[in-house]
């Protein structure tokens, strides 16, 4: 794996406290939530962008689903905080029963 440049350093941290913060809100508001997490190329940032927000059971996730769009616009709130735009909120952030390890 090759070595991140100072740039990329900075991308990547960006990314994890926005990330960060939006798992923590969503423990508290979403039922069933139980994790974030995120993968992205640096080459392609931000579109390769993509932040997973995993849920426990089908049920946790099929009445946290309506509120999908109030959640990638908060995500696209933190991510403008840091200095970046998210052209198409949609497409950064999805709910799963998915973890990084499937």
């Amino acid at each position: 794996m090759k070595k991140l440049s100072k740039v990329q350093l900075k991308q990547q941290a960006a990314v994890l406290d926005a990330v960060t913060t939006l798992e923590q809100q969503a423990l508290v508001e979403l039922p069933g939530a139980v994790q974030c997490w995120f993968s992205m190329e640096y080459e392609a940032f931000p579109l390769s962008l993509l932040v997973r927000l995993q849920f426990a059971a089908q049920p946790y996730l099929d009445a946290a689903q309506p509120q999908l769009l109030a959640w990638q616009k908060r995500l696209s709130g933190l991510m403008l905080k840091k200095g970046v735009v998210l052209k198409d909120m949609r497409k950064h952030l999805v709910f799963t029963l998915n973890s990084p390890d499937d």
